[in-house]
């Protein structure tokens, strides 16, 4: 592979099979044709099965003869197997997800808040000197390519800090089934306009030139980021709203308006926070959001500015839900965002739309 393994892998998924039909030219007539055959076809198979079954009566001497009751219950056996009642029952891929994306088994609260999902997890470090557009990072990525192709997140630290802030948020993410870029920004004093363009500078690496870009599907993507790179998520968002899901994780930004973007938004404030104060950041950023669009503001209860540069359960369990429900359009999901979470011990306030439509 493409680098060191963290954790365990996922299995495969059966796919639906479909019934091949003769070809007629009226498409009424080919139905009835069909489902005439069929019907002569388990007929034809009951007969053979009740014949098979009064040849074993006879030949079975007297004492076979004399189980008058258990014939019956027999022949009718048979004849349920010759019309295909068990075949159905037991199709490969009947229960198959509707929805192609889907990734992982069902999710539980357990199985968000922990520290591993189900893949493992491999990495492999991206020299800024191999790039433009960013300075660098590192891409976590799961190990197994058995469930085909994942979405992808970048991931952008603050003002003055360097990948290792965001670090952990990786593998955490990536084990859930996620390619993951933390990235450096090309200085540390970059504004969010410019760490904006990098996070799509990032994005467009990890889908075109990167070394695990067969393992991505590019319709799928997401931007995430700390500080002054959660200002640079909006501005990411704006600039592109193909653009699947954004989580600004207490954003700073002179502009505090954002109508334009068409991206699924969580907003992630802290309550303690004295350099990006929820009133004059994260609360206007999530309340100028259009009305119309999937968005949330969580707001962390005891937490301070810096909260997200340390492993947290809270935005990490909200952030997974969040990514897997509009980056894979995964509705198993949905149950952690709506109805709304409660204010709680980790919790200070959380707002939204519910249900979600995208």
């Amino acid at each position: 592979m493409f680098g060191t393994a963290l954790g365990s892998g996922a299995g495969d998924r059966p796919r639906p099979e479909r019934l091949r039909h003769d070809r007629e030219d009226d498409s009424v007539v080919q139905q009835q044709n069909s489902e005439n055959s069929r019907r002569a076809r388990r007929a034809h198979r009951a007969r053979t099965a009740a014949e098979v079954s009064a040849g074993a009566a006879r030949s079975s001497g007297p004492a076979t003869r004399g189980k008058a009751g258990f014939r019956p219950l027999l022949a009718g056996l048979a004849a349920f197997l010759a019309v295909g009642g068990f075949t159905t029952a037991m199709t490969p891929g009947a229960e198959a997800a509707v929805n192609p994306y889907e990734r992982g088994p069902a999710p539980t609260v357990s199985s968000i808040e922990a520290a591993r999902g189900s893949y493992a997890v491999s990495q492999t470090t991206v020299s800024s000197l191999s790039v433009t557009g960013f300075g660098g990072g590192t891409v976590y990525y799961p190990t197994s390519t058995a469930d085909g192709t994942f979405g992808a997140v970048v991931i952008s630290p603050g003002y003055t800090a360097s990948q290792s802030s965001i670090a952990w948020l990786g593998p955490r993410l990536a084990s859930q089934g996620f390619v993951v870029l933390t990235i450096d920004t090309l200085t540390t004093l970059d504004q969010p306009d410019s760490r904006g363009r990098q996070l799509l500078a990032g994005l467009d690496y990890l889908t075109g030139r990167s070394a695990v870009r067969a393992r991505i599907d590019s319709s799928r993507l997401g931007v995430m980021g700390h500080s002054m790179g959660g200002g640079g998520t909006l501005e990411a968002a704006k600039s592109r709203p193909s653009l699947q899901a954004a989580i600004p994780l207490t954003g700073w930004n002179l502009d505090k308006s954002w109508p334009e973007i068409k991206t699924p938004t969580l907003v992630i404030g802290a309550d303690g926070d004295s350099v990006a104060p929820v009133a004059s950041h994260s609360e206007p950023f999530y309340e100028s959001l259009p009305g119309s669009l999937d968005k949330a503001y969580l707001e962390l209860n005891g937490a301070t500015h810096f909260t997200p540069n340390t492993s947290n359960t809270t935005i990490a369990k909200y952030s997974v839900a969040w990514l897997k429900r509009f980056i894979d359009n995964d509705t198993r999901y949905e149950q952690f965002l709506c109805p709304l979470p409660r204010p709680g011990l980790t919790i200070e306030e959380y707002r939204g739309n519910c249900p979600h439509v995208s």
